[in-house]
């Protein structure tokens, strides 16, 4: 892990958690799906949006602890495809707030050489918003710590219809390369291209479904749910997400014997 000096009080039990655990097994990739913005705003009679605007505190801490725990890759899902069919003035706001957060975050991200991305239908979006993620996007290109993906107007239905859509222009245009359609083929289509599939993926708010989220990503990831509504998510509960991860015996469809003699160093001269 990198340096965390001051990153939790001593005594906590931050600490304890950050103690437990081993830097050399954390996850590659970290998905979290944010729910319970509009549960944590009606148990306190407000109106949605606030909850929205209370989950961007959730959010900062969440990025910057990832950095700062040297985690390569975050994914949140911010907008799905779904979520065009809310209310106007809602959609509105969720756009406001974020081109706000970026405007904010922006010197956060380029601190922490965090490296800002979007998956997602990109030109659905508002040309607005579209600008400022640009923006930020290009800002933050040459950084080598933390990928940050952010999904807005995501779907993984729609991610591998766009896959295939890409695959079938390039076949078009006499670019296809290969005599067939392999996994590691396919998955150079997809938004994520490049990237190591989750290891991990956090629900918020008790839900027990994925919601179309990452849907050939997360083929083996390890599921960790919390009853935690998004906007009371803090530093604490990804620690203890990434504790009882490590926790986990990850097979890949292997009997115990055989992910553990995986595992085993090789030895010299073998």
């Amino acid at each position: 892990m990198k340096d965390l000096e001051g990153f939790v009080e001593r005594g906590t039990i931050e600490e304890r958690l950050l103690q437990a655990i081993d830097p050399g097994r954390l996850p590659r990739h970290i998905a979290i799906i944010m729910d319970g913005n509009g549960r944590w705003a009606r148990a306190r009679s407000l109106p949605r949006v606030a909850g929205h605007r209370a989950g961007i505190t959730s959010v900062r801490e969440v990025v910057e602890s990832a950095a700062r725990l040297g985690i390569p890759v975050l994914t949140l899902y911010a907008f799905s495809v779904e979520n065009w069919k809310r209310p106007r003035r809602e959609i509105d706001t969720l756009m406001e707030l974020l081109k706000e957060f970026l405007n904010r975050e922006l010197a956060t991200l380029q601190k922490n050489s965090i490296r800002f991305q979007v998956i997602g239908r990109f030109d659905e979006l508002h040309l607005s918003v579209q600008r400022e993620l640009r923006k930020a996007i290009d800002a933050t290109s040459s950084n080598q710590g933390l990928l940050f993906n952010i999904a807005l107007s995501y779907g993984g239905r729609t991610e591998i219809v766009d896959a295939c859509q890409r695959m079938l222009d390039d076949c078009r245009q006499g670019k296809c390369e290969w005599d067939g359609v392999t996994e590691s083929i396919f998955e150079r289509y997809l938004y994520t291209a490049g990237q190591p599939d989750p290891d991990l993926l956090i629900r918020t708010s008790g839900e027990l479904r994925v919601s179309n989220f990452l849907l050939w990503q997360i083929a083996y990831a390890e599921i960790w749910v919390t009853e935690t509504l998004w906007p009371d998510f803090r530093r604490r509960e990804l620690l203890q997400a990434i504790v009882d991860y490590q926790k986990r015996e990850r097979r890949y469809g292997r009997v115990q014997e055989e992910a553990a003699v995986s595992r085993a160093p090789a030895k010299v001269g073998a």
